[in-house]
């Protein structure tokens, strides 16, 4: 069985599915990426499909259910480098990728992560609750 890479860059880990995607490949893929995403405490996950010439619907669930277990995870999933005849495909088929965002390319979804960690921190301390208090001089 083949085994799909995962790379850690920064607090991001990437994915890049260069195989056809058997049932056993993306059980396989999924555990790993579960497993590394808790190792490593990453906060995103981006998927590169460049080299998937068709998605088929189950592709686009596994796609899915990555990032679903990604965000229980507290990770952000980003597909990128999608082909506009797999966008249309997933069109068709009327899987909408719920709870994935995608970019063009690689540095686009890691732009697109980091702005949603910005924002989030953001959040965070907007109402001062998770502000320490600091002390008057």
């Amino acid at each position: 069985m083949e085994r799909v890479p995962i790379l850690k860059i920064g607090d991001i880990l990437l994915v890049s599915i260069q195989v056809d995607m058997s049932d056993q490949t993306a059980v396989a893929l999924q555990e790993d990426l579960a497993e590394r995403i808790v190792a490593t405490g990453c906060h995103g996950v981006i998927i590169d499909i460049t080299a998937l010439d068709i998605v088929d619907s189950f592709v686009g669930r596994m796609l899915s259910t990555i990032a679903s277990i990604s965000r229980v995870l507290d990770a952000e999933t980003v597909v990128v480098g999608m082909r506009p005849a797999v966008a249309i495909t997933l069109v068709e088929l009327g899987l909408s990728l719920n709870g994935i965002r995608t970019a063009l390319n690689v540095e686009r979804g890691m732009e697109l992560i980091a702005a949603e960690r910005d924002h989030d921190r953001h959040d965070e301390f907007d109402d001062g609750s998770d502000v320490e208090p600091t002390a008057s001089p």
